[in-house]
C-alpha cells in the first residue's frame, strides 16, 4: 500500500502531464495556473481507496484528476467577484486577478468539461455519472450558503464539501470495480470523510462550526466524525491503513 505523500506525488506527476484539449488553444495557460497547488487530498483518498479495494492507483489516476479538476474549477468560480470575491487563493492571486475576469471564467468552465471527458475515458459510464452527482451537490451547497437560506450547517457542508468527498471514495470504487453490491460500508465511510474535513478546516478558520460552537465545541465534533468515520473502516474487509492515515492525520491537524 503506498502512503499518502507516494500517491500526492502520482497525482500531481498525472495533473502536470495531462494533455488538455488543444482547441482550448492559449487558455490552456489559465487553466494550468488554476490547477497549480493544494494538497490534492481528493486524489490520494481516490487513490487509496482504489488500491484498498484491490485495484492499481495508476487505473484511478483519471478519475483522481477529474476530481481536482472540479476542486479546481469550483475553487475558480467560487473566488469570483460575483460569488465570494477573493482576490488571493493557495498564496498567490486568484485566478481572475491574475487573468482577465472573463478568461478565468473560461478557465472555470473548461476544467469542469475536461474533467468529464477524463471521467468518461473509462469504458462503463459509472465514474462520469458519479461526478455529475456530486458536481451537482456541490453547486447546490454553493447556491445555499451564497444565498443565506439555510441554517442547516450540516446539509450546507454535506452538500458544498461533502459530496466531492464522498465522490472521492465513490470513484476509487469504479475505478477498480467493485461491485454496488459491495460498495455500503465505503460509501458510509465517504460521508463521514466530507463532514470531518469541513469540522477541520472551520476549527483552522475559526469559522462555520467553530464559530457556531466554539473551538472546544468544534474540536468534539472532530473527534466524533472521527470515529465515525473509522467505526466504516473497520466494517469495511480489506486493507484500509491508508484511508484510517487520512482520517488520523485530518484530527492531528485542530490538536
Amino acid at each position: 500500500m503506498q502512503a499518502p505523500e507516494a500517491l500526492a506525488r502520482l497525482a500531481e506527476d498525472y495533473l502536470a502531464c495531462i494533455e488538455l484539449t488543444p482547441d482550448l488553444g492559449a487558455q490552456q495557460d489559465s487553466m494550468r495556473y488554476a490547477l497549480e497547488g493544494g494538497k490534492r487530498i481528493r486524489a490520494v483518498i481516490c487513490l487509496a481507496t482504489a488500491e484498498a479495494a484491490g485495484g492499481k492507483p495508476e487505473v484511478a489516476l483519471p478519475a483522481a484528476a477529474a476530481l481536482e479538476l472540479v476542486h479546481a474549477f469550483s475553487l475558480v468560480h467560487d473566488d469570483l467577484p460575483a460569488l465570494d470575491d477573493d482576490d488571493e487563493r493557495r498564496g498567490r492571486p486568484s485566478a481572475h486577478i491574475a487573468f482577465p475576469e472573463g478568461i478565468a471564467l473560461l478557465a472555470g468552465d473548461a476544467l469542469l468539461v475536461e474533467a468529464f471527458r477524463l471521467a468518461l475515458s473509462y469504458p462503463a459510464t459509472g465514474p462520469a455519472r458519479e461526478l455529475a452527482e456530486a458536481t451537482l451537490g456541490m453547486i447546490g451547497g454553493q447556491y445555499l450558503d451564497i444565498t443565506g437560506t439555510t441554517d442547516d450547517l450540516a446539509e450546507l457542508h454535506r452538500l458544498k464539501t461533502g459530496r466531492l468527498f464522498a465522490a472521492s471514495v465513490g470513484l476509487g470504487l469504479q475505478a477498480a470495480g467493485v461491485p454496488p453490491a459491495e460498495q455500503a460500508p465505503w460509501r458510509a465511510f465517504g460521508e463521514e470523510l466530507g463532514l470531518l474535513f469541513q469540522i477541520v478546516d472551520d476549527v483552522l478558520d475559526g469559522d462555520g462550526y467553530a464559530e457556531r460552537l466554539g473551538a472546544d465545541g468544534a474540536r468534539a465534533l472532530v473527534r466524533a466524525a472521527a470515529d465515525r468515520a473509522t467505526t466504516a473502516l473497520d466494517a469495511i474487509p480489506a486493507g484500509t491503513e491508508i484511508l484510517q492515515e487520512i482520517v488520523d492525520g485530518l484530527v492531528v491537524r485542530t490538536a
